[in-house]
């Protein structure tokens, strides 16, 4: 990878890590998920062949830190977030964002409230699940996660995030595997990325599933710029709790779905293909 410059920008109540790559009109990138700006080492440098590519790490994520680490998450503090990068990075222009799951969710609210500083919006599997018309249900498993979290710990509330994020939202029994002891030598950049990712799983269980799924987005708001929003989804993601909002949000909006390599995570599983279908996207 090509190495970024680094940078922080102090915000109200936290101060961000951001990292900024290559030469051209600013694409801003959104982590969602509990991956921070690691997400999306798999694409940037693709990308940064075209765009000046900056992502960050959300505030509570990673190298981001909280001023007050008890802090309850609101969408639109996040959205300001990203704003404040906007400013920064390109004063009086409008740019093309990339916003993936929870950041996807983020990204949306940026489009509604600061249409001027978006030229072009990609949201790939944002999770607003109050636009569905079974939401109570997803309410209730958001509630269980986080009584799961609170009464027997993080990998018990994965299970059951997990299960209610499958195509029907079944639980399965786990497989049966054999051990077998291979030495795999890991990348150190791998091997850190990783180490981030799960320390920052219990603030993302406790603090943006229930803060992000329970967000309702201005859908009248979306509906005058929608000229500016593609809606994405997986291509194998079809049926899953993550593809339906988004599906629907297309068809109320009167846009086309767009589907992209792989699943809910394909910029990572699929990173050349899913970089070379968003790069075409902002070319269009």
């Amino acid at each position: 990878m090509t190495d970024p410059t680094m940078g922080s920008l102090r915000v109200k109540g936290a101060t961000l890590h951001y990292e900024v790559r290559g030469r051209g009109p600013l694409l801003l990138l959104i982590p969602g998920g509990a991956g921070g700006a690691a997400a999306f080492d798999g694409i940037v440098d693709d990308l940064a062949a075209t765009y000046t590519v900056a992502t960050y790490d959300p505030r509570g994520m990673s190298r981001s830190m909280l001023d007050d680490p008890e802090a309850e998450q609101q969408v639109a503090e996040h959205a300001d977030d990203a704003f404040r990068l906007l400013e920064l990075l390109s004063p009086g222009e409008p740019a093309r964002i990339f916003g993936s799951s929870s950041g996807a969710i983020a990204a949306l609210h940026l489009l509604t409230t600061r249409p001027e500083r978006v030229e072009r919006l990609v949201a790939h599997e944002p999770p607003v699940v109050e636009v569905l018309p079974d939401a109570a249900e997803h309410r209730a498993l958001i509630a269980r996660v986080q009584a799961t979290f609170h009464a027997e710990g993080l990998v018990p509330a994965m299970a059951v995030f997990a299960a209610g994020l499958r195509k029907g939202g079944e639980a399965t029994e786990p497989k049966a595997e054999v051990e077998v002891e291979v030495e795999v030598e890991v990348p150190p950049q791998a091997a850190a990325r990783a180490e981030r990712t799960m320390a920052n799983l219990p603030y993302f269980v406790g603090r943006i599933v229930p803060g992000f799924m329970s967000y309702s987005p201005d859908v009248h708001g979306l509906q005058a710029v929608s000229d500016r929003l593609v809606l994405a989804c997986g291509q194998d993601s079809r049926g899953e709790l993550p593809y339906r909002p988004a599906a629907l949000l297309a068809e109320r909006l009167g846009t086309e779905l767009l589907h992209f390599p792989g699943g809910h995570t394909g910029s990572t599983t699929h990173p050349a293909e899913f970089g070379g279908q968003l790069r075409a996207v902002f070319r269009a």
